[in-house]
């Protein structure tokens, strides 16, 4: 049994609808990520979970008891969620200790329950602590602790690593993702950040105008991406315009590329899609050589540390970006050769 179903749920704020006919399910222990940009919907869904937003349509299930359908609503307090707002949002006025005892309904367990939290999220000694003497890291710490202080069924977060500093949000986020992964709790995170998205979820929903456009394991979602929108979003990417058709091979500005999944379409203007590591710089070996790959220029480079981002303009075609472990071997203005790897995906062009 899914510990969270949602059956084609839209949610509107007494207007127009801003979540459209969203269905999917949540495994028990899972930890699920909704990505998408700003204005997308995945925070009005998160709350439209939480109890907070009440569902034009649909239904939502959660642990097998219904939660709202048309003729049932529970209040956010008998949902038992535990919820992370945004940059943890603690009571000023409370202790650490008060923060994480705020919704115990057992006074008299609470102590004890406190400092098994304390102890978990590895904060114990702070419990007499002010919410503004803690740092950015602790506060989010003590804000996860009180949402799993009532043992909740499911745990909400809504982008709550977001006003933390680059490094400091990789340690914390990592480390509640430990937490509740140690602990078994299910749990969905709302975010615009694909790195994140990627590397905290077993599975990531990519939101766009208030749909789910696909739900899938994130390296699915990045390798595999089902439609155009979700390829665009996830990632850099590489876009070229189909010149001509053999069998499952498309011809483009990179020349002739094996298409993933190829079927026909009956879009007459069609594009592939390639990621910037699916491409390798060569040298060109000028006139007389074994030719291999398309010939280009380097316009520009930048350098990441763990990888390079190398802008060629092709001689025949538009600027493509290649990506490389490390520095790339050339410098702006070298003269060199594209060449394609692996498989891509084809879309027909979207309609503007």
């Amino acid at each position: 049994m899914p510990q969270l179903s949602l059956e084609n749920i839209s949610v509107g704020y007494g207007g127009p609808i801003v979540v459209r006919d969203v269905t999917i399910e949540v495994e028990q222990q899972e930890f699920v990520t909704i990505l998408g940009p700003s204005g997308s919907g995945k925070t009005t869904l998160l709350r439209a979970i939480a109890g907070y937003l009440r569902p034009a349509t649909g239904i939502v299930t959660i642990a097998g008891t219904i939660a709202s359908n048309e003729r049932t609503w529970l209040p956010p307090e008998r949902r038992r969620i535990g919820i992370v707002p945004q940059e943890g949002a603690l009571f000023p006025h409370l202790d650490v200790a008060g923060n994480i005892a705020f919704g115990l309904r057992d006074k008299k367990k609470a102590r004890a329950r406190v400092a098994e939290m304390l102890e978990m999220v590895d904060l114990s000694g702070l419990e007499k602590a002010r919410p503004h003497e803690l740092s950015g890291g602790q506060q989010q710490r003590v804000a996860l602790a009180r949402a799993l202080a009532p043992a909740p069924s499911l745990v909400l977060l809504d982008e709550p690593f977001s006003s933390l500093d680059a490094s400091l949000r990789i340690d914390v986020r990592t480390e509640v993702r430990r937490l509740l992964a140690d602990i078994g709790t299910t749990a969905i995170l709302v975010t615009h950040d694909q790195e994140e998205a990627l590397s905290m979820a077993d599975r990531v929903a990519v939101m766009s105008s208030g749909r789910i456009e696909q739900m899938d394991a994130p390296w699915t979602v990045y390798d595999d991406p089902s439609t155009l929108n979700v390829a665009r979003f996830i990632g850099d990417l590489v876009e070229l315009p189909v010149t001509e058709m053999q069998g499952a091979s498309a011809h483009t500005a990179v020349g002739w590329v094996p298409i993933r999944d190829h079927r026909e379409s009956d879009s007459s203007s069609r594009r592939v899609v390639l990621r910037p590591e699916q491409l390798v710089l060569v040298a060109d070996r000028g006139v007389g050589a074994d030719p291999q790959g398309v010939p280009g220029t380097v316009e520009s480079i930048r350098y990441h540390g763990h990888d390079s981002l190398a802008s060629v303009r092709l001689d025949d075609g538009p600027v493509v970006d290649v990506r490389s472990a490390g520095g790339v071997g050339v410098a702006v203005g070298d003269p060199v050769r594209v060449v394609v790897t692996g498989t891509a995906r084809m879309f027909a062009d979207p309609v503007v």
